[in-house]
């Protein structure tokens, strides 16, 4: 009976092992065992959920499980955030992180979780310029003549934004802060509201999402001033970037990228990568964010990480020197 007992004993530790003795290589093949949730904190139709909607049935081919794509809007983006922090671990519940993903933390310092700790990163996706726009009939017809402008009357030219600590809001705050200029801040809810204003004549400029200005500026809405990419935009190749308007370390993109709760396993993170750095390099992906005004990119985990620091710094040290403060 002791023998028995004892072997008994044994097979049972065995299989308690038997997880740990599997190869990393083993269990990311195993992966996924289940549906994927793809956590989307936006509302649908931006550009995160763009993004997801085009990777989804590429990525969920590619990894042989359906992907659920869900969005989670509200809080600037953190409710997705969080739902993505507080699940578990295991590759099944991923998020589209976006803009707001860095800058947050600058502005929300009691957020219910922790950013960059409490998430892995897996793969840049995208990058989207802005494109900054101007009224028509706006007597400045360059940078150099609005930012003349502005140094001649401090305080009366103004921009219009999508909102309090938006990418278009901080955009401007960063043009400012790059050519010393007083300009005022006009806050609209949305994009949409602040371009037609922009359009219409009753806020000079706007610095917005390429995908979105940039129908705006070919239908010959507002007019394209610059876009705020180290390099041209094959998009828009006749507008000049704003280091080429003279506005130098001006650079600003949104993006997209993919990441996982912390401490999902690193095979499975290897896996996800693989599969999407590959669907981000084919042709068909590539002109597809080209339409959009986008660039397809496909980082490795690593230049994701260094991404993401050096966002959340940059945009700290403009969210300081604004003062900007979001209710």
């Amino acid at each position: 009976m002791k023998l028995s007992r004892r072997r008994t004993l044994g097979a049972a530790a065995a299989l308690a092992l038997a997880p740990a003795l599997v190869p990393a290589h083993a269990r990311a093949q195993a992966y996924p065992s289940k549906p994927i949730r793809l956590i989307v904190p936006y509302s649908a139709g931006g550009g995160a959920d763009t993004t997801a909607r085009l990777i989804a049935p590429r990525l969920q081919e590619a990894l042989g499980q359906t992907i659920v794509i869900e969005n989670k809007p509200g809080a600037g983006g953190m409710i997705g955030d969080e739902i993505v922090a507080k699940a578990a671990p295991d590759g099944h519940t991923l998020l589209i992180g976006a803009f707001a993903h860095a800058v947050n933390p600058s502005l929300f310092p009691k957020m219910p979780f922790r950013t960059p700790e409490d998430f892995a990163p897996v793969s840049l996706l995208v990058t989207v310029p802005e494109l900054m726009v101007i009224t028509p009939s706006h007597p400045a017809k360059t940078v150099a003549e609005l930012v003349a402008l502005a140094k001649a009357q401090p305080g009366k030219l103004s921009y219009a934004s999508s909102g309090n600590g938006s990418a278009q809001h901080l955009a401007a705050e960063l043009f400012k802060m790059r050519t010393g200029t007083d300009i005022q801040h006009v806050p609209y809810k949305g994009g949409a509201l602040a371009v037609a204003d922009v359009a219409a004549g009753h806020v000079p400029f706007y610095f917005g999402n390429m995908s979105a200005a940039l129908p705006q500026a070919r239908g010959g809405r507002v007019r394209p001033l610059a876009v705020t990419s180290a390099a041209r935009s094959p998009a828009a190749p006749d507008v000049p970037t704003l280091t080429e308007a003279g506005v130098p370390d001006c650079e600003i993109s949104e993006w997209n990228a993919l990441i996982a709760p912390a401490g999902t396993p690193p095979a499975v993170i290897v896996r996800l990568h693989a599969e999407v750095a590959k669907i981000m390099r084919t042709e068909e992906m590539k002109a597809k964010f080209a339409d959009l005004g986008a660039d397809a990119i496909g980082s490795t985990p690593d230049e994701l990480a260094a991404f993401l620091r050096s966002e959340m710094k940059k945009w700290a040290e403009v969210v300081k020197a604004a003062n900007i403060k979001v209710e």
